[in-house]
Order: structure tokens, then sequence, then C-alpha cells
């Protein structure tokens, strides 16, 4: 089994350099870091972690400045969002971002993308909660035809562009992998149509299980499937390994660098045992 490591990147905790190379040193397959452009004060919608909000969502760096900080200074590392909030962006930028970090990192970026939940950060963009989900999908569409067409142009309900020229053109082909995230059939059918790979939360084994099935279903294949914010805790790897999950990313918290360090080392410790 694949094992990195899911993490908010925050003015307050060890900056992206070091954090880069040591969990490449450290032999991690991966890093997928968290996106919130802002935290609205004025909030209605409950966390989804139940309590307060934790202070870290206020304060995350930009991912593709922080990736692409982080592949200056690696060389194996897949660099992944978990999860770029496209309800929130646009996607023509949002698209050159992606490419321009694959091309920088030598074809590494993985682009994990979600609906999102908190409605008042989706407001403040613009965005009408209620259509975010058909939203998010004509954006992944149009993000791919930036990708894989030299001229590429776009008409839907709420992206539209004549034909453009957009480059850099990723290195991977055609496209970095799509990693979609949530769960229950609207995010399945996004993986259906528009995903490479499932980025699930992080439920026991026994409760992805079925999900897992009935994403296949819905899909007509195999998916490929990473939990996100796995504790490191090898019974619970071996029970996600057990149900053939590809990839686990252990949850890293946001700490300054010297804690962050002896965290990663425990980590590693775990992970060599499933390699």
């Amino acid at each position: 089994m694949k094992i990195g490591v899911s993490t908010f990147v925050t003015d307050q905790g060890i900056r992206p350099a070091p954090l880069g190379r040591a969990i490449d040193e450290r032999r991690f397959d991966s890093l997928f870091i968290a996106e919130h452009s802002h935290i609205p004060v004025e909030r209605r919608t409950p966390y989804p972690g139940g309590g307060d909000l934790p202070e870290f969502y206020c304060r995350t760096l930009d991912p593709f400045v922080t990736l692409a900080s982080i592949a200056a200074v690696t060389r194996h590392l897949l660099l992944g969002t978990g999860v770029v909030l496209v309800a929130q962006r646009d996607p023509i930028i949002t698209a050159k971002e992606v490419s321009s970090l694959d091309l920088v990192s030598d074809g590494r970026a993985v682009f994990g993308v979600g609906a999102g939940w908190n409605r008042e950060e989706m407001e403040n963009h613009g965005t009408d909660p209620s259509t975010r989900g058909r939203l998010v999908n004509e954006r992944l569409r149009a993000i791919r035809e930036l990708w894989t067409k030299e001229k590429a142009e776009f008409h839907g309900e709420f992206v539209n562009f004549d034909p453009v020229f957009q480059w850099p053109k990723p290195v991977q082909r055609p496209h970095p992998p799509i990693y979609v995230g949530g769960g229950g059939d609207a995010a399945f059918r996004r993986i259906a149509e528009l995903g490479d790979a499932w980025l699930a939360n992080s439920e026991s084994p026994e409760q992805l299980r079925p999900q897992i099935e009935r994403l296949r279903e819905v899909a007509g294949r195999e998916v490929p499937v990473t939990v996100y914010a796995v504790p490191e805790d090898p019974d619970v790897v071996e029970g996600y390994q057990r149900i053939g999950v590809e990839r686990v990313l252990f949850y890293l918290p946001t700490m300054p660098e010297a804690e962050t360090i002896a965290r990663l080392d425990a980590m590693a410790q775990v992970a060599t045992r499933f390699r």
C-alpha cells in the first residue's frame, strides 16, 4: 500500500520547503494539502467535524504557491491538493495553475477536487450553494478542455468561452489525475465521468467497504481509492489494506518545524511496515 501525508499548511506551522523535504526524505509517496480561501466571521454552516471550527482553516497558504515551493526541493513526492474548492475558483486560472505545477514538478501534480461544505465561503465567491455540484462538474469539463486541446472552447450553463490558447499543457498525459473528494452518489457520478480516483474521508474500513462497492457500481469500473486524514495506527492501516485501498494519507497536525519532524519520524516507522 502507498502511504502519504495530508495536512493544512499555514503561516503558523512549518514552512513548505522544509516540510516537503522531510516528507520526501522519509519516503512517503505523496503530500496532499487543504485549501480555504478565507473563512467568514459570521457562519451558519456547521463544521462537519463537530464543535468549533479550528483556527488553521482560516490560515491556509495558497495551495499552488505552497506545492510549487515544495516541488523545487523534492524529487519523488506526488504533490496533491486535498482538496481544491472548484466551486470557488475560476476554471481558466485553475487550469493554468495545475498545469504549471505539473510542469515545474516534472509531472508530479495530483488535482484533488471537492464541492466544499462552507456555504458562506462559497457565497462570498458569488457561488450559489444549491447549484455547486453542477458548477463543479462544468468547471472540471472546461479545465480538461484547456489541458488537452490546442484551441480550447467551452459553452455551458456556468462556463462560457470561445476558442482560446493556453499553455503550458500538463506534462502528464492526458492530464494530471483528478481525485474527487466527497461521498455519495453525486460524488460517485462525478468520478465516473470526470475522475481518476476517489479521495475518501477518514471513515473506518468497515464503513468504507460498502461505499467502495457502491462507487464501483455507479462508475462501472474499478476505481482507485485514497483515504484522507488516517491515524498512523497499524491496525487501521491493515484494515484499509484488506479492503483494497490504494493509498492512505496520515494526518499531520499543523505544528512548528521541530514538532513536525518528530511526528513525521513516528509516522515513518509505521509506514515502513507496509512498504
